[in-house]
């Protein structure tokens, strides 16, 4: 692995909030809180102002409205939140060759051997002045020799600023941070090692590594690495192709709306299921029919990230009806979402409240321990089988591996 690594790692300053603002000037400098603006809702985003009344994001809104009664509450807009990545993503991918797109608001860049040509700094440098030029966004970048060194230098950079952590720095850099700034830290691994006194990364510097992996077994090795400034883990470059699909040929050619309509819900419902096991969420649902005399039409739909089946699932739907010509067999039926991305149900929750983001939350829970089709749609029953299922990690679960009808 080659150790003179320049990896850069941007992070957009509280994205929906400053993508609300440019559309908003009177925002600016006022306590924001994008989510579900019920008492039920969620906090999925909230500015530095809001921040200081020890509000988070995945609060409830209603503790958020408590601790902060004059914040001005936002639904947020995934539409514009999706536009705006996008454009980004366009200035990125002009000036690098190679990227990673870990979220929506969030990029890794690999510049290894541009230092020759240009000076990886400067070249970060350009890059985040021109994407705030050109964005009016507000964005932070750490520059060091690998992933985990570089996301953490962005969190110290914020807001709206950067920082380089030069090579052989990497461990007093860390040294004095909480362990909760390691990536992968979540609340409960922070809570164990907290109950072990862990509450700074040096104290994980001084430890043997076989005590951490004693204590707290391969997750433990994991962040004694982070903690030390050890992360070989590679920039996977980004291509907005990237894909999950699954499709249906039938052993006799059909003209039965209501089986079609069952299977193609039970299609999506289970390819959405699988977005969140992955933590994806997709920009563009594509619908494919092929009748009996081989004729094949695909139309396809961008939609703002999601998750979520009340936002993919009529999509797809209506892609079908527009593509479907009664009294035409069909041999086949396919159900595609691609320009994936990481991230969670987080930019689902804007219009949603904790009801339904539970509800998802359930049913997932038990498709994974009583397999994919545990909890199904009515609407879905009539499917007894799905379709062949192509995936972005190219494993098939078994339930839906190259089934026909």
């Amino acid at each position: 692995m080659n150790q003179n690594r320049a990896i850069v790692h941007m992070d957009l300053d509280t994205f929906f909030v400053s993508c609300e603002r440019l559309l908003d000037s009177k925002l600016i400098g006022k306590p924001v809180l994008i989510g579900g603006t019920s008492d039920r809702g969620v906090v999925a985003s909230c500015s530095y102002e809001s921040r200081r009344f020890g509000i988070h994001s995945a609060m409830p809104m209603r503790m958020a409205k408590q601790l902060c009664p004059e914040a001005i509450v936002l639904r947020g807009n995934s539409g514009i939140y999706t536009k705006f990545s996008n454009m980004v993503t366009e200035v990125i991918k002009e000036s690098v060759p190679l990227y990673e797109k870990a979220s929506v608001d969030e990029f890794y860049i690999d510049l290894t051997g541009m230092d020759k040509f240009f000076g990886c700094h400067k070249l970060a440098c350009e890059i985040r002045q021109r994407i705030i030029k050109e964005t009016g966004l507000p964005i932070s970048f750490g520059l060091s020799i690998n992933k985990t060194v570089s996301k953490i230098a962005t969190g110290e950079a914020k807001p709206n600023n950067q920082i380089q952590i030069l090579k052989g720095t990497e461990k007093p850099f860390l040294s004095p941070l909480s362990v909760r700034k390691i990536p992968m830290v979540g609340e409960v691994t922070y809570k164990s090692l907290c109950d072990l006194g862990i509450k700074r990364i040096k104290t994980i510097q001084e430890m043997p590594m076989e005590m951490m992996h004693r204590v707290l077994g391969k997750n433990g090795l994991s962040i004694w690495k982070k903690a030390n400034g050890i992360d070989n883990a590679p920039v996977v470059q980004y291509h907005e192709r990237k894909s999950i699909s699954t499709e249906r040929t039938f052993d006799k050619d059909t003209t039965d709306v209501r089986k079609l309509e069952s299977i193609i819900t039970a299609m999506a419902e289970n390819l959405v299921y699988h977005l969140r096991k992955g933590n994806k969420l997709t920009s563009c649902v594509t619908f494919k029919i092929r009748y009996s005399d081989f004729q094949t039409y695909t139309m396809q739909k961008k939609i703002p990230f999601s998750s979520a089946d009340h936002k993919i699932i009529p999509v797809v739907m209506e892609l079908y009806k527009r593509l479907y010509q009664r009294r035409l067999l069909v041999r086949l039926i396919g159900v595609k979402f691609s320009h994936l991305v990481e991230g969670g149900y987080q930019i689902d929750v804007f219009d949603d409240d904790e009801k339904i983001i539970n509800l998802y939350q359930a049913m997932d829970k038990m498709r994974e321990r009583y397999g994919d089709r545990a909890v199904i749609r009515a609407k879905a029953m009539e499917a007894r089988s799905i379709g062949r299922w192509n995936a972005f990690n190219g494993e098939p679960p078994p339930l839906l591996a190259n089934r026909r009808q």
